[in-house]
């Protein structure tokens, strides 16, 4: 394994830089502006804009918020070229080209934080250490940041040995990963279509420090949905029969949904997120909106959870004589890693000083929507793999979350690395 430790500060000091700029998903431009700008500078090919996606997947876009977004950035001093040069998309594609026959290696960096208010106390080892959140209400609290900063040391070091290697090597850096958002439309894009291995991970969960787990299998396959319910005002009380309540469209649609009979073959899960309805006490409610999510082992019980959930919404809006409107805002689906992927990982993080324990992660119960971009790969015959490296965190996506950068980061490091070695290293 190359020595890798000219590389540690920069990537530590790089994911402290950004774990101060948390942005949500689809509005991460001062996160894209140093991601873009810093591959540029090493010689990458970049795709960047609408280019990189397949606009009709780009769930969950909330074009107010990516406004407000775009603002925010020109106001802290991102550049304005840059800015009409991404067309209101984040994220970057930075593809290497060594000139040299050999596969096509694509490995992915999410970008994106969490709506959760970092503590800025000493209990917080952000704060402790002056790099907490500048951004009220934001945190990467998923450690995104480090993913990022990781993926970008990972292009020094390609563009510094890129004499050792050959073939092709494209870095995904995603926006919109939270809300399975953003990997569909880099999925559908084309830009995967000639990848013939793809590695993906992710700090945290089971994993403590100095330990790696390989995702054999895992992931639920999931469906975010957005629902507005659009019925008729009238007075409560003295001509109630005139109005079309919508209040209670979403709350029946709520109580079926709930109560959607479980599949026999596999795990499911719903969930009613937010229900907002009504303008006052005494009008029969016309407005009301719903966020859910279903999730299912794989895509067949995923889409079964998904079709009952439609039924109920579109029954209940009849029920009622309500209009209702129906949104995907997110989807992902369930990964098998490739035998031959998760032995590579394995036998690259085995070697690893530091690493102290390598073990199969199977049947995690939460969605990732990496898993697209590995089924995209895979649909055409390229291999892939998922892995975590460990950190001692209290919880993702809560506000205690951190992750020990200086000890877990490098161990995440080398393993990309050291894959990158073995698939694309020219052979002695």
């Amino acid at each position: 394994m190359t020595d890798l430790t000219s590389y540690i500060p920069e990537m530590i000091a790089t994911r402290r830089e950004l774990h101060k700029i948390p942005e949500i998903a689809w509005t991460e431009f001062l996160t894209s502006e140093i991601v873009i700008n810093r591959v540029r500078e090493l010689g990458f090919k970049t795709i960047i804009g609408k280019a990189l996606f397949n606009e009709e997947y780009a769930y969950g876009r909330v074009q107010e918020d990516i406004d407000a977004a775009q603002k925010r950035a020109l106001s802290m001093g991102m550049s304005a070229d840059l800015l009409q040069e991404m067309q209101g998309y984040t994220g970057c594609m930075a593809i290497w080209k060594t000139g040299k026959p050999g596969p096509v290696t694509a490995f992915r960096f999410d970008m994106d934080c969490v709506a959760v208010d970092e503590p800025h106390d000493e209990s917080n080892e952000a704060f402790v250490g002056g790099f907490d959140s500048k951004f009220p209400g934001l945190m990467h609290a998923c450690g995104h940041d480090a993913h990022t900063a990781m993926g970008l040391s990972f292009a020094r070091w390609i563009h510094d040995h890129a004499d050792e290697l050959c073939g092709t090597i494209k870095l995904v850096f995603q926006p919109a990963e939270e809300g399975t958002k953003g990997a569909a439309g880099i999925a559908e894009s084309g830009l995967l279509d000639d990848v013939d291995y793809f590695i993906g991970g992710h700090i945290g969960m089971a994993p403590h420090l100095h330990e790696l787990g390989i995702i054999t299998t895992g992931f639920l396959s999931t469906t975010k949905i957005n629902v507005k319910y659009t019925g008729k005002p009238a007075h409560a009380g003295a001509a109630a029969e005139q109005g079309r309540n919508a209040l209670m469209a979403a709350c029946s649609a709520s109580m079926q949904i709930m109560g959607i009979a479980r599949h026999g073959q596999g795990n499911t899960g719903v969930n009613i997120g937010t229900l907002h309805a009504g303008e006052g006490r005494n009008v029969v409610p016309a407005q009301a909106s719903m966020e859910l999510e279903v999730r299912g082992a794989n895509d067949q019980i995923n889409n079964y959870m998904q079709d009952t959930a439609l039924r109920m919404i579109k029954g209940s809006a009849e029920s009622y004589g309500v209009e209702c409107q129906i949104k995907i805002m997110g989807h992902a689906t369930n990964v098998k890693s490739d035998d031959e992927m998760c032995a590579l990982v394995r036998d690259v993080a085995e070697k690893i000083p530091g690493i102290d324990r390598v073990f199969d992660y199977a049947g995690i119960t939460s969605s990732e929507d990496c898993s697209l971009l590995i089924q995209k790969v895979q649909s055409h015959g390229g291999k892939a793999a998922f892995f975590y490296y460990g950190c001692n965190h209290h919880g993702h996506h809560q506000s205690d979350f951190e992750i020990q950068d200086t000890e877990s980061m490098p161990l995440g490091f080398a393993v990309f690395v050291g894959c990158l070695q073995k698939l694309n290293g020219l052979k002695a």
